[in-house]
């Protein structure tokens, strides 16, 4: 019997190892690459199962594209450390494949699965960076429809910094060159690029609009595409369930409610039928948007409160879920319910900080559709008014009377308050763009903040003073007044290790020279020629390019070099006057 045992054991422990592992014939390492392919857009979870099948495979190439699409379709689920692995995992197989038109295809497919990560985390500079890569490789190996997959991406990095007619004119010429040379696709494969390029082409016109609100005739070619990407999408889940849920936010722009309210109602059915709980989540709140827009306040909390819920199920909802709470205050503060009113006022306010970096595009929307300037400040008052209608009884109607009075007198202060801190923005920002067409920026005096620089501040000063007595031939100090000017076209000056012994060394000088020089041609210290490069470079990066305005102070403090956000937020005070945040708000 215990014979009998071992041997099943041993037969089964044999099955298993020869399970983990197989070679896959090349016909099925194609129908599974198609399948992950197609249910990329259709069906994320089903691609992360073919895509694993496919890693059980012992051939390299098969394991190079496997952990490729894996790295992508793991940060899709939000999972970046694991798919910073995968991708490492698909660039080392791949080195073991031997060189062929094999490999240079499945390295440009790597690529590409490597730029859509960088895209899905907002890193559009490295993401075009990796698709210009590929798009060589196909280009090498003629490779017609990888390069229409880099070049859709491309047009949607496009899209994503604000670069809108290049990415319309590009997305339609592609969508022509795809109808002439159909016949190198499947109908699948057909349809799938078409779902993507017209998903892209409505997502640039509805963007484009979004900064020209005035361009109404955008939005009716914004309505096209969605309807066109919706009609192609019919076995593209993923795509089908985003193209309505933005077709409805046309129609909310546009007023036509009704309709608006009808494809929502279709994203809620098709996101639970799909199981994509965060588009539910943003479906239930624009439902609840448009029902408080048009006054159906019961209605309204129904599902904004089923936004709520689905939000604390997906972690990644935080803008849904704040945005409903604030429009759950203004509804019980209209039905004179003080204690709800005051609740969700409260869970605005505990929430707005965290999330304050992620509003700043966000509350320009809602701003533009309520007409009011700031969402908090209207959360304070609900806040304020209610606080002691809950704490205490009703017979302190005079204190909140009194209290009402000060909260109105704050209001109109910040509101004359905000007006001057407007005009105030758009001088300085008309200043810079007027300076970015010279190629000089205006004067401007930042003092040295980092803790780090005191000592090479105290070593500067003492260069001044030798300074005062010091004489350089004039052919020198061009030649050195040159170099600066090459290492600040290579903008040098954003790294952190930009001082005057590094810059020194790096020009062949000694730093009295070049603190001479700076001084003699800038008019500062060799610090505040520095912070005035980096926080110039800053300002120029809000103004010019609406994705660097989302990142966080510190992701801004370390792109240029400092080495903390408060630092940095010093010094850019210091500058114009407001934090970084609040200078990108009023751009």
């Amino acid at each position: 019997m215990r014979l009998i045992i071992s041997f099943v054991f041993f037969l089964a422990l044999n099955v298993t190892f020869a399970q983990q592992k197989k070679t896959l014939s090349e016909e099925e390492y194609l129908i599974l690459q198609d399948k992950i392919r197609l249910n990329y857009n259709a069906n994320v979870d089903s691609a992360l199962v073919y895509a694993y099948q496919m890693a059980k495979s012992n051939n390299y190439k098969h394991l190079a594209f496997a952990n490729g699409a894996l790295s992508s379709l793991l940060q899709i689920k939000g999972n970046t450390k694991e798919s910073k692995e995968k991708y490492k995992a698909a660039l080392q197989y791949l080195e073991k494949m031997p060189d062929s038109r094999d490999k240079t295809q499945v390295k440009s497919y790597i690529y590409n699965y490597g730029g859509l990560s960088e895209w899905n985390r907002g890193n559009f500079s490295d993401a075009l960076e990796i698709y210009q890569k590929g798009m060589k490789l196909s280009l090498e190996i003629n490779d017609v429809k990888q390069i229409v997959k880099f070049k859709i991406n491309i047009a949607l990095i496009n899209e994503g910094v604000g670069n809108y007619q290049l990415a319309i004119k590009n997305l339609r010429q592609l969508d022509e060159f795809i109808d002439k040379n159909e016949g190198v696709y499947s109908k699948e494969q057909l349809l799938n690029n078409k779902s993507n390029i017209n998903r892209a082409l409505a997502s640039s016109y509805e963007s484009y609009f979004m900064k020209n609100l005035t361009k109404k005739h955008l939005l009716d070619s914004a309505e096209h595409y969605y309807k066109k990407t919706i009609n192609y999408s019919q076995n593209f889940a993923q795509n089908k369930i985003v193209a309505k849920l933005s077709l409805g936010n046309v129609y909310n722009w546009k007023g036509d409610y009704k309709n608006a309210e009808k494809t929502y109602y279709d994203v809620v059915f098709l996101s639970s039928q799909n199981n994509q709980k965060d588009l539910l989540c943003v479906a239930n709140y624009n439902l609840g948007d448009v029902y408080y827009t048009t006054k159906r306040y019961d209605k309204a909390l129904v599902f904004f409160k089923k936004c709520d819920s689905l939000s604390e199920i997906t972690k990644v909802n935080e803008i849904d879920y704040l945005k409903s709470n604030f429009y759950q205050a203004k509804i019980y503060n209209i039905q004179k319910k003080p204690e709800l009113a005051y609740k969700h006022s409260r869970i605005y306010l505990d929430n707005y900080e965290k999330l304050e970096e992620k509003l700043n595009e966000e509350s320009l929307e809602v701003n533009y559709k309520q007409g009011v300037s700031g969402l908090t400040n209207e959360m304070v008052v609900i806040e304020k008014k209610y606080k002691n209608d809950v704490l205490l009884s009703r017979g302190l109607r005079v204190f909140y009377a009194l209290l009402l009075v000060g909260i109105v007198f704050l209001l109109i202060k910040n509101i004359r308050d905000k007006n001057k801190a407007h005009k105030k923005m758009n001088a300085l920002i008309e200043e810079f763009k007027a300076n970015i067409e010279k190629k000089n920026n205006a004067e401007a005096e930042l003092e040295t903040i980092e803790k780090g620089d005191e000592v090479l501040e105290l070593e500067e000063i003492h260069l001044k003073k030798e300074n005062l007595t010091l004489s350089i031939d004039e052919a020198k100090e061009n030649k050195i007044v040159e170099k600066l000017l090459a290492l600040e076209s290579k903008h040098e000056y954003l790294n952190a290790d930009f001082t005057l012994p590094y810059v020194a060394k790096k020009i062949k000088t000694n730093t009295t020279y070049l603190s001479y020089v700076v001084n003699k041609r800038f008019g500062k210290s060799f610090g505040e020629y520095s912070n005035e490069l980096k926080i110039n470079y800053v300002i120029n990066e809000m103004i010019t390019n609406h994705m660097y305005r989302k990142y966080s102070t510190q992701a801004i403090a370390e792109s240029v070099g400092f080495k903390n956000a408060v630092s940095f937020a010093k010094s850019f005070r210091k500058r114009t006057g407001v934090s970084p945040a609040q200078f990108a708000n009023n751009i």
